[in-house]
Formats: structure tokens, sequence, C-alpha cells
């Protein structure tokens, strides 16, 4: 009896495994495409709620907003006093998508684009990281604006 050797899946069998790979591609495309969860700005506002540990007050979002904290800018000096309406960059002149997610459903989405967005904006305005009580704040004030 001769020995069989095995040296690894034929060329039939390669096809077959390339083919399979080939048809899951758009599913693993679209899986890490995807939020881990969908997430709404009342998901948002709640986990900001949560890790300030007092009650958000929409006074105070609109107070943060429009007030230049020692530094040249507001958060209205882009996104403007109505922040339903399309906004401008202060340097860039770039046009920003309305703020409110009322006027622009796909505000706070997302937590990590979110997030980014606070962190660059707050050192901008305040020179600092925002806590999580001015960003509760400032989305209540943001979700209070209706269409």
């Amino acid at each position: 009896m001769q020995p069989t050797f095995f040296f690894g899946p034929s060329s039939i069998q390669r096809r077959a495994m390339r083919r399979a790979a080939t048809a899951l591609l758009p599913l693993a495309a679209w899986c890490t495409t995807q939020p881990a969860q969908a997430l709404t700005a009342a998901d948002q506002l709640a986990t900001y709620t949560a890790a300030s540990s007092r009650a958000p007050q929409s006074a105070r979002g609109q107070e943060f907003f429009t007030t230049k904290h020692g530094h040249t800018w507001s958060c209205a000096s882009c996104h403007t006093a109505t922040p339903t309406v399309e906004g401008k960059h202060a340097s860039t002149g770039k046009a920003i998508r309305a703020l409110a997610p009322a006027a622009n459903p796909e505000r706070f989405t997302d937590a990590a684009k979110s997030e980014k967005w606070f962190r660059r904006n707050c050192n901008d305005v305040a020179g600092r990281e925002c806590t999580a009580a001015e960003k509760a704040d400032v989305l209540a004030w943001l979700l209070s604006f209706k269409n």
C-alpha cells in the first residue's frame, strides 16, 4: 500500500472556498459598518445625565452654548444661536449642518462621533473638555427644539 500525502485542498475545494468567502464579503462589510446598538439623542442625554449625577437644565445649556468662555468663539459662533439652521465654521467658512436633532436627525446617533466633536469644540470654545453635566445641559437644550 502506498502512503497518502495531504498537500492541502484540491483545486475544486479551493474554488469552493473562494466562492463561499466571496459570498460572505458583503455580509462582513455590513457587519463592520453597522453600529453595535442604535443610539438616539435621548440615549446620549441619559448617558451624560448619569455621568454628571445631576438633572440637565435646558436654560444652562443655552447659556453655555451662546456664551464665550474666555476664548474667541462660543458654540453659536459656528452653529448659530438657532441650531435648527445651517451654520458656518468661523474660520474656514465650511458649511455645518443643523445641530439640533429636530432639524438634523443624524445628530447624536453615534456616541464616538458625538464625543469626538464635543472634545474638539469644547477645546476651541472653553479651552478644555466639557464636563458630562455641560454636555447634558447643551443636549437638553438642543432636544428642546421641535420641528
